[in-house]
């Protein structure tokens, strides 16, 4: 292996060495690395650029030297991994592919010196691939160690229930290739995982990646949330790999990353090769109070009316995949209903409702969580979906403790106080839905919250008023797969940002979602923690 300076700008390394290839050992190529690339060439004696490929570091997962168990061959071999984007092979756009450069290292006769050199290489690729890890101010320095150790948590019954066949073709592959150390957990039943990390002692593992959709990582960060060392739970990094229909935070991350749309498998090797990067960022929670006390922490969505219907009915179409949301679009708007109550918030500052009526400021204070509320008798009568039983079943073995972790709400007040003058009152009382989202992403297709970013701090407050058509609504979701609906001319659409926001449902009937999870139907509060957990991301 050659040292050379070259100059190129300024002072930049170069490696360089000559192989030959593994599939042919007739085949030599000539390798160099640089500060940024890996470029190979066949030598042949006619050189032609069809012999010469070059492979940006930023793509690379990594890099590993190994020999083979035939003790008689002395060579040794040197593996690098890269996922770099490329055109698909059907349809437009590009995706990530695995590229795999593989050489043999044979020009020294003792087996210990080749394997020296070849381990001289793999520790040169993956450092200075390290290096193209740009971090913005958002970021954080990543604290895994190389190989670092993860606690990989799945639900196989996710999705169309092939989370762990997803794992074995495609996911155990590319964190081996990064040296990553994965210990296996497979939940059994609800709250499995939110049970686990509550106990589990974290000094294990050097993050905790979820495999599933987006229940899953829901469970563990309240799982975090209720221990005892909560504030350090929290900062354990979590990293998703969707694995189930929604898959909402894994296409944000995917977003967030300035990619292309992709989705299935797709989005899974992004993610993955993301998690590979190790880069970690904060991210967002809301806390979010129901009436009876409970405290959940939330880190997607808060949702009331068609959306919450939407997700809780499409259970019926999981075998589907992703497409269930779709169906159960399609059947809720040939029903649609209207949900009567009250909302307000507390806007950010500057901030007002970008489309449809006026706002009225609290001047008065008056708004308070009604105790005679006919919601207020509690769940088991709520829902009024075709699904409703499974529902109700559902909200009674998920629904979690009390959230004792000691982090103080600064502007939500009591339910039982009056709303400060700072908030603002919806005047309407009529709702087709409302919808707050922290993440850009609703599904792999829904392109929510265009402007979100995973730590600005901000809840981004969508509600529909009653009155939109059927044809009016279904083009706002059709808009919402690329984002436009934010910009569209629907006067019954309202979107602002806050910081925090109070519903309070008139009506004994009806669905309220966190995170895609059913919550007990009722008033229900909510504020945004900036950058409370960490995220491994972009």
């Amino acid at each position: 292996m050659d040292l050379k300076n070259t100059e190129h700008g300024h002072n930049m390394n170069t490696l360089y060495g000559e192989f030959t290839a593994t599939g042919n050992r007739k085949v030599r190529c000539a390798v160099s690395l640089t500060d940024k690339e890996l470029v190979v060439r066949r030598l042949t004696s006619v050189p032609t650029g069809r012999h010469r490929v070059v492979l940006n570091l930023k793509d690379c997962v990594g890099c590993r030297a190994y020999r083979e168990e035939d003790n008689t061959d002395p060579a040794a071999y040197l593996a690098a991994y890269f996922y770099p984007l490329k055109r698909r092979w059907v349809g437009s756009g590009l995706s990530r592919q695995r590229v795999e450069q593989c050489f043999r290292l044979s020009s020294l006769q003792d087996p210990r010196a080749n394997l020296e050199e070849a381990e001289k290489w793999a520790r040169a690729v993956r450092e200075r691939s390290n290096r193209w890890q740009h971090l913005r101010d958002r970021l954080l320095p990543s604290d895994f160690s190389h190989p670092c150790r993860i606690l990989l948590l799945v639900n196989p019954q996710s999705g169309k229930g092939q989370a762990l066949t997803l794992y074995n073709n495609h996911v155990q592959r590319m964190l081996n290739e990064a040296g990553v150390l994965q210990t296996l957990f497979i939940t059994e039943h609800q709250n499995h995982a939110r049970e686990h990390v509550r106990k589990a002692d974290l000094s294990q593992w050097d993050a905790l990646i979820i495999m599933s959709g987006d229940g899953l990582l829901f469970e563990v960060i309240n799982g975090l949330l209720d221990r005892s060392d909560w504030e350090e739970a929290i900062r354990t990094p979590l990293g998703i790999l969707p694995g189930g229909s929604g898959n909402a935070l894994a296409a944000s991350i995917h977003h967030y990353a300035g990619a292309s749309l992709v989705s299935s498998e797709e989005l899974l090797v992004s993610c993955g090769f993301l998690l590979c990067k190790g880069v970690v960022s904060r991210m967002d929670l809301v806390s979010v109070r129901l009436f009876s006390g409970t405290r959940l922490f939330s880190f997607l969505s808060l949702a009331w009316g068609f959306v919450a219907d939407v997700d809780v009915e499409s259970e019926k179409y999981r075998h589907v995949g992703a497409a269930r949301f779709t169906v159960g679009t399609l059947v809720r708007l040939a029903s649609l209903r209207v949900y009567k109550g009250k909302l307000a918030y507390l806007p950010v500052a500057g901030e007002r409702g970008q489309v449809g009526s006026r706002h009225t400021n609290n001047h008065n204070a008056s708004s308070r969580f009604s105790t005679d509320s006919p919601v207020l008798n509690s769940f088991h009568n709520s829902c009024h979906s075709n699904n409703s039983l499974k529902a109700r079943r559902f909200e009674r073995s998920r629904r979690p403790s009390k959230n004792a972790t000691g982090l103080s709400d600064s502007v939500l007040p009591r339910p039982d106080e009056p709303l400060p003058g700072s908030w603002v009152v919806v005047p309407e009382e009529d709702f087709v839905l409302v919808l707050a989202m922290y993440q850009s992403h609703l599904a792999e297709d829904l392109l929510a919250a265009p402007e979100a970013t995973l730590d600005d701090g901000v809840i981004h407050l969508f509600y529909v008023k009653a009155g939109i058509s059927r044809p009016a609504l279904l083009r706002l979701f059709l808009a919402m797969e690329k984002g436009a609906h934010v910009a569209s001319s629907c006067a019954h659409l309202v979107h602002t940002k806050v910081r925090a926001l109070r519903m309070e449902p008139y009506s004994p009937k009806g669905i309220i979602t966190v995170d895609g999870e059913v919550v007990e139907y009722g008033p229900v509060q909510a504020e945004v923690h900036r950058g409370l957990a960490r995220l491994i991301s972009s």
